[in-house]
């Protein structure tokens, strides 16, 4: 039974039995081929000119205004909120106020309330007036969405270091948790690595109570509802469970409650010891990293942690976070901003670069291929971090950022194996491309490409059994550790980040699997196995998955239908079947597919949302990879990519498609909108019978 066979009998696929539809699909492939071909050599050529001179590509990566808002408030803190840099990324933030006053995760959200406040804060410590219009809107926006009162825990430490607060709000977060074995239920090793590295300096700030008092017109007491003491109880959104006696919600806030009666009560006789062991921790880190974990929050709460500890301000570990903190801004001098980034994504962005010009017949044994994969293997991480406290393998993955040692994620690794591959693999047919496109120099085969792959073997082996060595019990994969899973400690005060576990994704796991499909693992494999049942358990009832990374469940969707490609399930499959079914079934009039991150507050509304490339994208490479290159759908979907690509080869996108934590932070690939869209292309190109 063929793919397509399976579809004429699901009602959404009859169109493609048609006569009618087959004569749509045959016209619409000749018709499109030659413009498909001039699309991917303008997306090919722009992609090549963006790589840097050390061989990667890094994309601006482009979150919400919470991470400017935040950096003015740690410079209040610091007594410099009236530098030009402060000004600068207030105008940023002034910038993006919606309409109806306050601010939002991502174009096109709703007002969130700990960011609006915290915007608000930034604005007036850098002397905008509180009687000006915008400022009014964003106060009247903020009263009706809860005023102060309903921020955020991780907000509140901020309003707490400066003086709005008393730090009796927050939850607390005791520096002893460094001190737990690893086997205890609660230890610093079951939460998520990123949670982990917040945790530590944050620890450190709880124990020592910090606070900068303002004067009384630089504070926020106009955002207040209720007076602090009378503010709503912290808890993760949409947890499951009540708040009952016998509830894990109560047991926790009844263990914050036990914390602070010690702390007034002075009974914490491990404090001084717990401190130094945090302080240790933290510092060990710092090594080998862009910043401990290499994002955005751990940096700041390591410099308001260092100042606790008394460390001068030209100690190198202060210096280092400034330096970290700084290498995350972008100046734009045009607009007087000053922007930040939450991390950098060399790593992530190299690897899909390299799989989408290699799908767009880019020879492996270019200069510039091979510089892309000289560095990508220069990054592979031998040393063991946090992950190798629950996992006895050796050490081969790799990170996101250009450094963090002490934390390879498995997503990446996987990506990355994913682009070295392509090293022993023919190149695709470049006379596809018309002379006046072909912008790479000639290949350059000999010796040193030989040696190269020889690097290339010995690096995919270390990361491939890295990789297999991560695999959870469940079946399938989480980021940056095994059996990170332990559901209760969501449900601590502190947790209402969303984020406080690392299990098992479906979009993870998929990918994980479709490394190692395009490694030579097929399903007779006993990981490969596993990983396949668990994503039939994971599917969702309509035939969609859940993305974790990606915005949503067309991301999750896509690449669950491309890992059981790579690893042998057949098209005709129920579960492939179902998902190219919720597939076609959310395509747009246009042709294109686009989905916002509302769908993960209000999961009725997946597939919903402004048509995008990069989802157009993935929902075509999910559609091919269920058998249905030539059905009507892709035709169209092909069609948009073309007719709305630029004439420089790009395209526009100013969406948020990427995922950080769900409901908490959403994140904008800028070149999300370049290599996805080439890579499906390309693989259109190559997929249908009769292209030239």
């Amino acid at each position: 039974m063929k793919a397509s066979d399976s579809f004429a009998h699901s009602g959404l696929g009859e169109e493609s039995t048609t006569t009618s539809a087959r004569e749509e699909v045959s016209r619409g492939r000749h018709c499109l081929s030659a413009a498909v071909r001039r699309a991917v050599g303008r997306t090919r050529q722009w992609l090549l000119a963006q790589q840097l001179p050390d061989g990667c590509w890094c994309a601006e990566l482009e979150g919400d205004t919470i991470l400017e808002s935040e950096t003015i408030l740690l410079w209040a803190f610091l007594g410099c909120a009236e530098s030009d840099d402060a000004r600068r990324a207030a105008e940023y933030i002034r910038r993006r106020q919606l309409p109806e006053g306050g601010w939002a995760m991502y174009p096109g959200g709703a007002v969130e309330i700990s960011g609006s406040v915290k915007a608000y804060f930034a604005l007036k410590l850098t002397g905008h007036d509180p009687s000006a219009e915008y400022m009014q809107r964003a106060r009247a926006a903020i009263l009706a969405h809860g005023g102060a009162d309903a921020v955020n825990s991780y907000t509140r430490f901020f309003l707490a270091l400066l003086g709005q607060i008393s730090y009796d709000q927050c939850p607390e977060v005791p520096p002893e948790a460094v001190l737990l074995p690893r086997w205890f239920p609660v230890s610093l090793h079951q939460v998520s690595s990123w949670s982990r590295t917040i945790i530590v300096p944050l620890s450190i700030v709880s124990a020592h109570r910090p606070s900068r008092q303002l004067p009384a017109e630089l504070g926020i007491r106009e955002l207040f509802l209720r007076e602090p003491c009378d503010w709503p109880p912290l808890r993760c959104p949409g947890l499951p469970g009540g708040t009952g006696v016998f509830s894990w919600d109560r047991f926790f806030r009844s263990v914050d409650k036990a914390l602070k009666f010690c702390r007034r009560r002075q009974w914490l006789p491990l404090r001084r010891r717990a401190i130094e062991a945090a302080t240790n921790w933290m510092l060990k880190r710092f090594e080998g990293s862009d910043g401990l974990g290499a994002i955005y929050p751990p940096i700041v709460w390591s410099i308001v942690a260092l100042k606790c500890l008394g460390f001068s301000d030209d100690h190198p570990a202060v210096v280092y976070n400034h330096e970290q903190l700084r290498d995350l801004m972008i100046a734009d001098d045009q607009e007087n901003t000053l922007r930040l980034q939450p991390c950098k994504s060399p790593v992530w962005d190299t690897a899909i670069a390299v799989r989408a010009l290699a799908a767009a017949g880019a020879s492996p044994q270019s200069p510039e291929m091979q510089r892309a994969a000289r560095w990508l293997v220069e990054r592979q991480i031998t040393r063991s971090g946090d992950w190798s406290e629950t996992v006895p393998a050796e050490p081969g993955g790799w990170c996101f950022e250009y450094n963090n040692d002490f934390y390879p994620d498995n997503d990446d690794t996987a990506m990355v194996l994913m682009a070295l591959q392509t090293q022993f693999e023919p190149p695709t047919e470049a006379e596809r491309l018309p002379p006046e496109v072909r912008v790479m120099r000639e290949p350059e085969p000999g010796e040193d490409h030989g040696v190269l792959l020889a690097q290339l073997t010995g690096a995919i082996d270390r990361g491939m059994r890295w990789m297999l060595a991560m695999q959870n019990d469940d079946g399938g994969w989480g980021a940056f550790d095994r059996n990170n899973n332990r559901q209760f400690l969501c449900y601590v005060p502190f947790a209402d980040h969303n984020a406080m576990i690392d299990p098992s994704t479906p979009d993870l796991t998929a990918r994980v699997l479709e490394s190692l499909g395009k490694l030579g693992h097929t399903r007779a494999h006993p990981a490969v196995a596993r990983g396949i049942e668990y994503l039939r358990r994971s599917q969702e009832p309509d035939g969609s998955w859940f993305g974790r990374w990606g915005v949503n469940y067309i991301y999750g969707t896509w690449q669950a239908l491309v890992g059981f490609k790579a690893v042998g399930v057949e098209t005709e499959d129920p579960a492939v079947v179902a998902g190219a079914q919720w597939l076609l079934a959310h395509q747009q009039p246009c042709g294109g597919w686009g989905e916002s991150p509302d769908s993960y507050e209000h999961p009725h509304l997946r597939g919903q949302g402004a048509p995008t490339p990069s989802q157009t994208a993935w929902a075509l490479l999910g559609l091919m990879a269920a058998g249905l290159e030539d059905h009507a759908a892709v035709v169209r979907g092909v069609r948009y990519l073309v007719a709305t690509q630029l004439p420089d080869g790009t395209w526009a996108e100013p969406e948020f498609t990427g995922t950080g934590f769900p409901r908490v932070f959403y994140l904008r690939y800028h070149y999300y909108r370049i290599y996805f869209p080439l890579l499906a292309l390309s693989q259109w190109a190559t997929a249908v019978p009769g292209n030239p």
